[in-house]
Protein backbone atom coordinates (compact mmCIF):
# COMPACT_ATOMS: atom_id res chain seq x y z
CA UNK A 1 0.00 0.00 0.00
CA UNK A 2 1.30 3.21 -1.18
CA UNK A 3 2.83 5.23 2.89
CA UNK A 4 0.38 8.01 3.56
CA UNK A 5 0.65 11.41 3.15
CA UNK A 6 2.27 13.90 5.92
CA UNK A 7 0.48 16.41 6.81
CA UNK A 8 2.54 17.72 8.66
CA UNK A 9 5.57 18.95 6.40
CA UNK A 10 5.41 22.20 5.35
CA UNK A 11 8.89 21.32 2.73
CA UNK A 12 7.35 20.31 -0.07
CA UNK A 13 7.90 21.83 -3.24
CA UNK A 14 5.72 24.74 -4.08
CA UNK A 15 3.76 24.76 -7.24
CA UNK A 16 6.12 26.91 -9.11
CA UNK A 17 8.27 24.52 -8.68
CA UNK A 18 6.53 21.70 -10.01
CA UNK A 19 5.87 24.15 -12.92
CA UNK A 20 1.89 24.89 -12.45
CA UNK A 21 0.79 28.22 -12.71
CA UNK A 22 -1.68 29.61 -10.47
CA UNK A 23 -4.57 27.40 -11.77
CA UNK A 24 -2.77 24.08 -11.43
CA UNK A 25 -1.98 23.30 -15.06
CA UNK A 26 1.34 22.75 -16.17
CA UNK A 27 2.90 25.73 -18.10
CA UNK A 28 4.94 24.93 -22.01
CA UNK A 29 8.24 24.32 -20.38
CA UNK A 30 7.26 21.98 -17.37
CA UNK A 31 5.30 20.12 -20.33
CA UNK A 32 7.71 19.81 -22.81
CA UNK A 33 10.55 18.37 -20.22
CA UNK A 34 7.77 15.83 -18.77
CA UNK A 35 7.33 14.56 -22.27
CA UNK A 36 10.93 14.16 -22.93
CA UNK A 37 11.12 12.22 -19.79
CA UNK A 38 8.06 10.07 -20.27
CA UNK A 39 9.56 9.43 -23.93
CA UNK A 40 12.99 8.23 -22.29
CA UNK A 41 11.17 6.34 -20.12
CA UNK A 42 9.48 4.56 -23.13
CA UNK A 43 12.60 4.05 -24.76
CA UNK A 44 14.40 2.41 -21.30
CA UNK A 45 11.84 0.54 -21.43
CA UNK A 46 11.68 -0.88 -24.51
CA UNK A 47 15.32 -1.55 -24.46
CA UNK A 48 14.95 -3.86 -21.78
CA UNK A 49 12.12 -5.52 -23.25
CA UNK A 50 15.19 -6.06 -26.17
CA UNK A 51 17.26 -7.27 -24.15
CA UNK A 52 14.59 -9.63 -22.18
CA UNK A 53 13.87 -11.26 -25.18
CA UNK A 54 17.40 -11.33 -26.74
CA UNK A 55 18.28 -13.24 -23.68
CA UNK A 56 15.95 -15.51 -23.42
CA UNK A 57 16.80 -16.41 -27.38
CA UNK A 58 20.36 -17.06 -26.12
CA UNK A 59 19.18 -19.02 -22.96
CA UNK A 60 17.05 -21.17 -25.60
CA UNK A 61 20.27 -21.61 -27.52
CA UNK A 62 22.38 -22.35 -25.14
CA UNK A 63 19.88 -25.12 -23.67
CA UNK A 64 20.03 -26.52 -26.84
CA UNK A 65 23.45 -26.72 -27.46
CA UNK A 66 23.63 -28.39 -24.19
CA UNK A 67 21.27 -30.63 -24.91
CA UNK A 68 22.80 -31.27 -28.47
CA UNK A 69 26.76 -31.86 -26.53
CA UNK A 70 24.78 -34.01 -24.12
CA UNK A 71 23.15 -36.28 -26.80
CA UNK A 72 26.37 -36.69 -28.36
CA UNK A 73 28.48 -37.44 -25.36
CA UNK A 74 25.69 -39.80 -24.50
CA UNK A 75 25.68 -41.37 -27.73
CA UNK A 76 29.70 -41.96 -28.20
CA UNK A 77 30.50 -45.22 -27.81
CA UNK A 78 34.49 -44.36 -26.86
CA UNK A 79 34.76 -43.18 -22.83
CA UNK A 80 35.17 -39.95 -22.46
CA UNK A 81 37.33 -38.19 -19.81
CA UNK A 82 37.70 -34.45 -19.64
CA UNK A 83 40.00 -33.22 -16.52
CA UNK A 84 41.95 -30.19 -15.85
CA UNK A 85 45.71 -29.55 -15.79
CA UNK A 86 46.23 -31.21 -12.11
CA UNK A 87 44.21 -34.01 -13.05
CA UNK A 88 40.82 -33.32 -11.36
CA UNK A 89 38.07 -34.88 -13.68
CA UNK A 90 35.37 -32.61 -14.99
CA UNK A 91 33.28 -33.96 -17.46
CA UNK A 92 32.50 -38.12 -18.39
CA UNK A 93 30.24 -39.73 -20.81
CA UNK A 94 27.97 -42.45 -20.34
CA UNK A 95 30.49 -44.88 -22.08
CA UNK A 96 33.27 -44.10 -19.21
CA UNK A 97 30.33 -44.63 -16.56
CA UNK A 98 30.17 -48.03 -18.07
CA UNK A 99 33.60 -48.46 -18.73
CA UNK A 100 34.85 -47.84 -15.24
CA UNK A 101 31.45 -49.00 -13.43
CA UNK A 102 30.81 -46.02 -11.78
CA UNK A 103 28.62 -43.13 -11.69
CA UNK A 104 29.25 -39.80 -13.08
CA UNK A 105 29.05 -38.14 -9.71
CA UNK A 106 31.20 -40.49 -7.85
CA UNK A 107 34.02 -39.85 -10.90
CA UNK A 108 33.55 -36.42 -10.59
CA UNK A 109 35.11 -36.45 -7.29
CA UNK A 110 38.04 -38.80 -8.38
CA UNK A 111 41.42 -37.30 -10.35
CA UNK A 112 42.65 -39.27 -13.19
CA UNK A 113 45.32 -40.60 -11.40
CA UNK A 114 42.62 -42.45 -9.14
CA UNK A 115 41.78 -44.39 -11.99
CA UNK A 116 44.70 -46.20 -13.11
CA UNK A 117 46.03 -49.12 -12.06
CA UNK A 118 49.68 -50.00 -10.86
CA UNK A 119 50.47 -51.93 -13.81
CA UNK A 120 49.33 -48.89 -15.98
CA UNK A 121 52.07 -48.98 -18.96
CA UNK A 122 50.84 -45.22 -19.25
CA UNK A 123 50.88 -42.70 -15.93
CA UNK A 124 49.39 -39.76 -15.46
CA UNK A 125 53.02 -38.57 -14.99
CA UNK A 126 53.46 -39.69 -18.75
CA UNK A 127 50.54 -37.59 -19.48
CA UNK A 128 51.95 -34.62 -17.76
CA UNK A 129 55.21 -34.96 -19.85
CA UNK A 130 52.98 -35.28 -23.03
CA UNK A 131 51.10 -32.48 -22.45
CA UNK A 132 54.22 -30.28 -21.65
CA UNK A 133 55.63 -30.79 -25.30
CA UNK A 134 51.79 -29.58 -26.34
CA UNK A 135 51.72 -33.18 -28.08
CA UNK A 136 48.78 -35.37 -28.78
CA UNK A 137 48.27 -38.50 -27.05
CA UNK A 138 47.74 -41.14 -30.15
CA UNK A 139 47.19 -44.75 -29.29
CA UNK A 140 48.67 -44.96 -25.68
CA UNK A 141 48.01 -48.42 -23.79
CA UNK A 142 46.25 -47.46 -20.24
CA UNK A 143 45.38 -50.05 -17.51
CA UNK A 144 42.23 -48.62 -15.59
CA UNK A 145 40.70 -49.58 -12.19
CA UNK A 146 37.34 -50.99 -12.43
CA UNK A 147 35.18 -53.30 -10.37
CA UNK A 148 36.10 -56.37 -12.58
CA UNK A 149 40.01 -55.50 -11.87
CA UNK A 150 42.60 -53.77 -14.60
CA UNK A 151 41.14 -53.13 -17.70
CA UNK A 152 43.11 -52.39 -20.72
CA UNK A 153 42.01 -49.72 -22.54
CA UNK A 154 43.92 -47.59 -25.81
CA UNK A 155 43.41 -44.03 -25.11
CA UNK A 156 44.19 -40.81 -27.58
CA UNK A 157 43.73 -37.55 -26.27
CA UNK A 158 44.41 -34.16 -27.23
CA UNK A 159 45.26 -30.60 -24.88
CA UNK A 160 42.12 -28.61 -23.91
CA UNK A 161 42.73 -25.11 -24.25
CA UNK A 162 40.37 -21.65 -23.13
CA UNK A 163 39.05 -18.96 -24.76
CA UNK A 164 42.38 -17.24 -24.68
CA UNK A 165 44.29 -19.81 -26.24
CA UNK A 166 46.01 -20.87 -22.90
CA UNK A 167 46.34 -24.72 -21.88
CA UNK A 168 43.76 -25.58 -19.15
CA UNK A 169 43.09 -29.04 -19.50
CA UNK A 170 42.96 -33.01 -21.03
CA UNK A 171 40.66 -34.40 -22.78
CA UNK A 172 41.18 -38.71 -23.13
CA UNK A 173 39.07 -40.55 -25.21
CA UNK A 174 39.37 -44.68 -25.13
CA UNK A 175 38.06 -47.89 -26.04
CA UNK A 176 39.07 -51.52 -24.25
CA UNK A 177 42.07 -52.79 -26.61
CA UNK A 178 39.99 -56.15 -26.76
CA UNK A 179 36.89 -54.45 -29.09
CA UNK A 180 40.09 -52.77 -30.62
CA UNK A 181 41.48 -56.18 -31.31
CA UNK A 182 38.00 -57.79 -32.44
CA UNK A 183 37.78 -54.68 -34.81
CA UNK A 184 41.24 -55.15 -36.38
CA UNK A 185 40.63 -58.84 -36.75
CA UNK A 186 37.03 -58.39 -38.23
CA UNK A 187 38.66 -55.83 -40.82
CA UNK A 188 41.42 -58.10 -41.54
CA UNK A 189 38.78 -60.94 -42.31
CA UNK A 190 37.22 -59.18 -44.57
CA UNK A 191 40.55 -57.78 -46.59
CA UNK A 192 41.29 -61.22 -46.65
CA UNK A 193 37.45 -62.16 -48.67
CA UNK A 194 38.35 -59.18 -50.64
CA UNK A 195 41.73 -60.33 -51.69
CA UNK A 196 40.43 -63.85 -52.34
CA UNK A 197 37.65 -62.54 -54.37
CA UNK A 198 39.85 -60.23 -56.38
CA UNK A 199 42.08 -63.07 -56.78
CA UNK A 200 39.32 -65.06 -58.43
CA UNK A 201 38.26 -62.86 -60.41
CA UNK A 202 41.99 -61.86 -61.49
CA UNK A 203 42.45 -65.64 -62.09
CA UNK A 204 38.96 -65.97 -64.22
CA UNK A 205 40.00 -62.66 -66.40
CA UNK A 206 43.27 -65.00 -66.74
CA UNK A 207 41.47 -68.03 -67.62
CA UNK A 208 39.75 -65.95 -70.00
CA UNK A 209 42.80 -64.35 -71.99
CA UNK A 210 44.40 -67.83 -72.02
CA UNK A 211 41.34 -69.24 -73.83
CA UNK A 212 41.57 -66.42 -76.49
CA UNK A 213 46.03 -67.22 -76.41
CA UNK A 214 45.28 -71.22 -76.92
CA UNK A 215 42.85 -70.28 -79.58
CA UNK A 216 45.26 -68.03 -81.55
CA UNK A 217 48.47 -70.13 -80.43
CA UNK A 218 45.94 -73.31 -82.33
CA UNK A 219 45.82 -70.96 -85.22
CA UNK A 220 49.45 -70.57 -85.43
CA UNK A 221 50.53 -73.88 -85.03
CA UNK A 222 48.76 -75.45 -87.20
CA UNK A 223 50.40 -73.91 -90.44
CA UNK A 224 53.83 -75.08 -89.30
CA UNK A 225 53.27 -78.63 -88.17
CA UNK A 226 51.36 -79.20 -91.16
CA UNK A 227 54.34 -77.98 -93.31
CA UNK A 228 56.22 -80.43 -91.58
CA UNK A 229 53.51 -83.88 -90.99
CA UNK A 230 53.15 -83.40 -94.98
CA UNK A 231 57.09 -83.10 -95.66
CA UNK A 232 57.50 -86.15 -93.02
CA UNK A 233 55.12 -87.94 -95.12
CA UNK A 234 56.93 -87.49 -98.40
CA UNK A 235 60.05 -87.93 -96.66
CA UNK A 236 58.94 -91.45 -95.68
CA UNK A 237 58.19 -91.94 -99.14
CA UNK A 238 61.69 -90.61 -100.61
CA UNK A 239 62.86 -92.97 -97.68
CA UNK A 240 61.28 -96.16 -99.41
CA UNK A 241 62.55 -95.44 -102.31
CA UNK A 242 66.05 -95.45 -101.55
CA UNK A 243 66.17 -98.29 -99.57
CA UNK A 244 64.53 -100.09 -102.66
CA UNK A 245 67.50 -98.85 -104.62
CA UNK A 246 70.26 -99.76 -102.08
CA UNK A 247 68.65 -102.74 -101.74
CA UNK A 248 68.49 -104.09 -105.42
CA UNK A 249 72.46 -102.19 -105.70
CA UNK A 250 73.53 -104.81 -103.34
CA UNK A 251 70.60 -107.64 -104.29
CA UNK A 252 71.97 -111.03 -105.91
CA UNK A 253 69.95 -110.60 -108.96
CA UNK A 254 70.54 -108.02 -111.63
CA UNK A 255 69.24 -104.82 -112.44
CA UNK A 256 66.79 -103.57 -114.08
CA UNK A 257 68.58 -100.74 -116.24
CA UNK A 258 65.22 -98.59 -115.78
CA UNK A 259 64.99 -99.13 -112.05
CA UNK A 260 66.68 -95.72 -111.32
CA UNK A 261 63.77 -94.29 -113.29
CA UNK A 262 60.72 -96.42 -112.19
CA UNK A 263 61.81 -95.59 -108.16
CA UNK A 264 62.40 -91.41 -109.76
CA UNK A 265 65.70 -91.60 -107.78
CA UNK A 266 66.79 -88.59 -109.75
CA UNK A 267 63.62 -86.93 -108.53
CA UNK A 268 63.64 -87.90 -104.94
CA UNK A 269 67.63 -86.60 -104.43
CA UNK A 270 66.54 -83.52 -106.08
CA UNK A 271 63.43 -82.86 -103.61
CA UNK A 272 64.95 -84.35 -100.28
CA UNK A 273 67.13 -81.28 -99.92
CA UNK A 274 63.56 -78.36 -99.74
CA UNK A 275 61.70 -81.22 -98.08
CA UNK A 276 64.22 -81.14 -95.18
CA UNK A 277 64.58 -77.45 -95.52
CA UNK A 278 60.97 -77.21 -95.28
CA UNK A 279 60.60 -79.41 -92.26
CA UNK A 280 63.64 -76.71 -90.70
CA UNK A 281 61.72 -73.60 -91.63
CA UNK A 282 58.15 -75.44 -89.94
CA UNK A 283 60.03 -76.53 -87.19
CA UNK A 284 61.95 -73.04 -86.46
CA UNK A 285 58.67 -71.43 -86.84
CA UNK A 286 57.24 -73.85 -83.86
CA UNK A 287 60.28 -72.68 -81.75
CA UNK A 288 59.24 -69.20 -82.15
CA UNK A 289 55.87 -70.12 -81.37
CA UNK A 290 57.09 -71.27 -78.08
CA UNK A 291 59.77 -69.01 -77.34
CA UNK A 292 56.69 -66.63 -77.65
CA UNK A 293 54.88 -68.49 -75.28
CA UNK A 294 57.70 -68.42 -72.24
CA UNK A 295 58.56 -64.50 -72.71
CA UNK A 296 54.47 -64.03 -72.37
CA UNK A 297 53.84 -66.14 -69.63
CA UNK A 298 57.19 -65.16 -68.07
CA UNK A 299 57.63 -64.06 -64.22
CA UNK A 300 57.65 -60.12 -63.89
CA UNK A 301 60.13 -60.67 -61.29
CA UNK A 302 62.93 -61.44 -64.27
CA UNK A 303 64.93 -59.03 -65.32
CA UNK A 304 64.44 -56.31 -67.75
CA UNK A 305 65.35 -56.82 -71.61
CA UNK A 306 65.63 -54.87 -74.56
CA UNK A 307 61.86 -55.06 -76.43
CA UNK A 308 61.20 -54.61 -80.26
CA UNK A 309 57.15 -53.40 -79.28
CA UNK A 310 56.71 -53.96 -83.42
CA UNK A 311 57.11 -57.23 -82.80
CA UNK A 312 55.33 -57.49 -79.75
CA UNK A 313 52.17 -56.19 -81.57
CA UNK A 314 52.85 -58.21 -84.34
CA UNK A 315 52.75 -60.89 -81.90
CA UNK A 316 49.87 -60.34 -80.15
CA UNK A 317 47.76 -59.50 -83.63
CA UNK A 318 48.83 -63.29 -84.73
CA UNK A 319 47.62 -64.29 -81.20
CA UNK A 320 44.19 -62.55 -81.31
CA UNK A 321 42.80 -60.82 -84.21
CA UNK A 322 43.45 -64.06 -87.04
CA UNK A 323 41.89 -66.39 -84.49
CA UNK A 324 38.84 -64.65 -84.68
CA UNK A 325 35.48 -65.37 -87.00
CA UNK A 326 34.50 -63.23 -88.75
CA UNK A 327 37.94 -61.58 -89.75
CA UNK A 328 38.74 -58.06 -88.53
CA UNK A 329 40.65 -56.21 -91.44
CA UNK A 330 43.84 -54.97 -89.83
CA UNK A 331 45.70 -52.52 -91.07
CA UNK A 332 49.42 -52.36 -88.82
CA UNK A 333 51.93 -49.35 -89.48
CA UNK A 334 54.94 -49.31 -87.42
CA UNK A 335 58.10 -47.13 -87.68
CA UNK A 336 61.48 -48.23 -86.77
CA UNK A 337 63.31 -47.89 -83.39
CA UNK A 338 60.54 -49.00 -81.68
CA UNK A 339 62.54 -50.63 -78.90
CA UNK A 340 62.15 -50.53 -75.23
CA UNK A 341 63.26 -51.54 -71.88
CA UNK A 342 60.94 -53.85 -70.11
CA UNK A 343 59.29 -57.41 -69.37
CA UNK A 344 57.79 -58.84 -72.32
CA UNK A 345 55.56 -61.03 -71.18
CA UNK A 346 54.14 -58.13 -69.46
CA UNK A 347 54.20 -55.90 -72.74
CA UNK A 348 52.86 -59.34 -74.91
CA UNK A 349 50.09 -59.22 -72.29
CA UNK A 350 49.19 -55.88 -72.20
CA UNK A 351 48.92 -55.34 -76.49
CA UNK A 352 46.81 -58.43 -76.91
CA UNK A 353 44.58 -57.16 -74.21
CA UNK A 354 43.92 -54.02 -75.64
CA UNK A 355 43.84 -55.87 -79.39
CA UNK A 356 41.01 -58.08 -77.91
CA UNK A 357 39.55 -55.31 -76.09
CA UNK A 358 39.17 -53.73 -79.98
CA UNK A 359 38.30 -57.21 -81.40
CA UNK A 360 35.42 -57.39 -78.95
CA UNK A 361 34.00 -53.66 -79.19
CA UNK A 362 33.37 -54.33 -83.28
CA UNK A 363 31.33 -57.32 -82.55
CA UNK A 364 27.91 -56.09 -83.20
CA UNK A 365 29.61 -53.32 -85.69
CA UNK A 366 28.75 -53.67 -89.76
CA UNK A 367 32.54 -52.66 -90.41
CA UNK A 368 35.20 -54.47 -88.96
CA UNK A 369 38.53 -52.77 -89.13
CA UNK A 370 41.47 -52.23 -86.86
CA UNK A 371 44.12 -49.45 -87.29
CA UNK A 372 47.59 -50.43 -85.36
CA UNK A 373 50.39 -47.84 -85.46
CA UNK A 374 53.54 -47.12 -83.92
CA UNK A 375 56.02 -44.45 -83.80
CA UNK A 376 58.93 -42.72 -81.87
CA UNK A 377 58.35 -39.40 -80.61
CA UNK A 378 61.22 -37.78 -78.52
CA UNK A 379 61.97 -40.60 -75.79
CA UNK A 380 58.94 -42.53 -76.07
CA UNK A 381 57.44 -45.04 -78.13
CA UNK A 382 53.86 -44.81 -79.06
CA UNK A 383 51.12 -47.40 -79.91
CA UNK A 384 47.89 -46.62 -81.01
CA UNK A 385 44.93 -49.26 -81.43
CA UNK A 386 42.03 -47.71 -83.23
CA UNK A 387 38.84 -49.74 -84.16
CA UNK A 388 34.85 -49.02 -85.60
CA UNK A 389 32.91 -50.21 -82.61
CA UNK A 390 30.91 -47.67 -81.13
CA UNK A 391 33.63 -45.90 -79.13
CA UNK A 392 33.60 -45.07 -75.22
CA UNK A 393 30.25 -43.43 -74.11
CA UNK A 394 31.44 -40.04 -72.31
CA UNK A 395 30.60 -41.46 -68.71
CA UNK A 396 32.63 -44.19 -68.76
CA UNK A 397 35.81 -42.50 -70.15
CA UNK A 398 37.08 -41.50 -66.73
CA UNK A 399 36.36 -45.23 -65.18
CA UNK A 400 37.71 -47.30 -68.06
CA UNK A 401 40.82 -48.23 -66.63
CA UNK A 402 39.03 -48.55 -63.21
CA UNK A 403 39.14 -52.24 -61.51
CA UNK A 404 36.34 -54.76 -62.63
CA UNK A 405 34.68 -51.84 -64.51
CA UNK A 406 33.21 -53.23 -67.94
CA UNK A 407 29.87 -52.35 -70.28
CA UNK A 408 30.12 -56.38 -71.71
CA UNK A 409 27.18 -58.18 -70.78
CA UNK A 410 27.41 -60.29 -67.66
CA UNK A 411 29.62 -63.30 -68.34
CA UNK A 412 31.09 -61.86 -71.00
CA UNK A 413 34.05 -59.85 -69.09
CA UNK A 414 35.35 -59.09 -65.94
CA UNK A 415 36.44 -55.51 -65.84
CA UNK A 416 40.23 -56.66 -65.27
CA UNK A 417 41.46 -56.44 -69.01
CA UNK A 418 42.28 -52.44 -69.08
CA UNK A 419 43.06 -51.96 -65.46
CA UNK A 420 45.69 -54.54 -66.01
CA UNK A 421 46.83 -53.23 -68.72
CA UNK A 422 46.80 -49.67 -66.95
CA UNK A 423 48.96 -50.85 -64.60
CA UNK A 424 51.91 -53.01 -67.27
CA UNK A 425 51.51 -49.49 -68.51
CA UNK A 426 52.49 -47.99 -64.93
CA UNK A 427 55.03 -50.57 -63.92
CA UNK A 428 57.05 -49.80 -67.64
CA UNK A 429 56.67 -46.26 -66.44
CA UNK A 430 54.62 -45.26 -68.98
CA UNK A 431 50.98 -44.18 -69.31
CA UNK A 432 47.71 -45.71 -70.72
CA UNK A 433 45.05 -43.69 -72.54
CA UNK A 434 41.73 -43.49 -74.45
CA UNK A 435 39.81 -41.65 -76.50
CA UNK A 436 37.25 -41.29 -78.91
CA UNK A 437 38.10 -41.02 -82.80
CA UNK A 438 36.81 -37.98 -84.75
CA UNK A 439 35.84 -40.48 -87.20
CA UNK A 440 34.40 -42.55 -84.94
CA UNK A 441 35.74 -45.73 -82.41
CA UNK A 442 37.68 -45.61 -79.78
CA UNK A 443 42.04 -45.10 -79.96
CA UNK A 444 43.83 -46.30 -76.87
CA UNK A 445 46.85 -44.97 -77.01
CA UNK A 446 50.24 -46.75 -75.19
CA UNK A 447 53.18 -44.42 -74.30
CA UNK A 448 56.58 -46.13 -73.08
CA UNK A 449 60.09 -44.81 -72.61
CA UNK A 450 62.17 -45.32 -75.77
CA UNK A 451 65.44 -47.73 -75.11
CA UNK A 452 68.28 -45.28 -74.56
CA UNK A 453 70.60 -45.24 -77.58
CA UNK A 454 67.77 -47.17 -79.37
CA UNK A 455 67.42 -46.64 -83.30
CA UNK A 456 65.54 -43.29 -84.84
CA UNK A 457 62.87 -43.70 -86.82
Amino acid sequence: MPAPIDTSRTDYPSAGALGLDAVGSLNPEAEQAWIAVIRKMDETYAELVAQQIELENKNSALEEAHAFIAGVMASMTDALIACDLSGRIEQVNVAAERLLGRSGSALLELKLADLLAPETPTGFGDVLAIVAKRQRIVDRDFAFLTPDGPLPVSVNGAIRFDARGRAVGIVLMGRPIGELRKAYSDLAAAHERLKQAQQQLVHSEKMASLGRLVAGVAHELNNPISFVYGNAHALKRYGERLVAYVDALHGPDPIPMDLRAQLKIDRTLGEMAPTIAGMLEGAERVRDIVADLRRFSSDRREASELVDMAAVVRSALDWVAKARSPAVETTISMASGLEVIGHPGQLHQLMMNLIQNAVDAMEASPERRMVIEGERRAESVVIRVRDTGPGIAPPHLSRIFDPFFTTKPVGKGTGLGLSISYRIAQEHEGQLEAGNHPEGGAVITVTVPAAQGGRQA
